[in-house]
């Protein structure tokens, strides 16, 4: 990647690597993309020496780069496949579309903050990493791409959108927190026929709100 990945920046992934598994990431391949994806690229350099710890931090815009954990724990849940197509809704950082790419899926992310858009789009590629980035509300999901084989969700949503299961193919899975602002339980929903899904929950986690709609700026 030659991007301003120094050795230490490595050292460093390796020891948030091992912290993972000890929290029960266990999923290699899961592991071997946080390990390889250089998040202090994805946050501002004043706050390098916060990279590799195992937290949430602001990104602007009122949103977060979510805790590695927590991306391990959702990308875990999702079972991803080399070349399973995948929405992801919610770009923020970037973070979590070029973990996904790292494990050599397709990725089509979208993020209704035009800052983060207009931020991660032309970001995500100088480093490497070409997911299709959309500007608009996550809660439509991307009708035109459809379907899908998996759909993470990286924002807490009220209910689940029953508009983003519709864009799932037979058989495939969603990743999604659903709960209030203050908690949400992360469910794994499964697409068993045209009008039937089944639901999984894992626990208890901590999101920034899903909203409805786009915001221009």
């Amino acid at each position: 990647m030659g991007i301003n990945d120094t050795a230490r920046h490595q050292g460093m992934r390796k020891k948030l690597v091992e912290a993972l598994k000890i929290k029960g990431i266990r999923n290699p391949e899961v592991l071997s993309a946080i390990g390889k994806v250089p998040r202090h690229l994805f946050m501002e350099s004043t706050f390098i020496q916060f990279a590799y710890k195992d937290q949430a931090f602001p990104i602007g815009a009122g949103q977060t780069i979510s805790q590695p954990y927590t991306v391990a724990f959702q990308t875990q849940l999702l079972q991803v496949e080399k070349g399973d197509k995948i929405l992801e809704v919610g770009t923020g950082s970037g973070y979590q579309a070029a973990v996904l790419l790292e494990m050599g899926a397709r990725v089509f992310t979208i993020e209704r903050q035009k800052e983060l858009y207009n931020r991660v789009h032309k970001f995500l590629p100088e480093i490497g990493y070409n997911p299709a980035c959309f500007f608009g509300d996550g809660y439509k999901g991307l009708p035109g791409f459809a379907p899908f084989d998996k759909i993470i969700v990286t924002a807490g949503a009220p209910e689940i959108p029953e508009g983003l299961i519709s864009q799932l193919v037979i058989g495939g899975m969603m990743v999604i927190p659903v709960g209030n602002n203050q908690r949400q339980e992360m469910k794994l929903v499964t697409r068993i026929s045209e009008n039937d899904y089944k639901t999984e929950n894992h626990g208890d986690f901590i999101f920034v709100p899903l909203l409805k709609g786009t915001v221009n700026f």
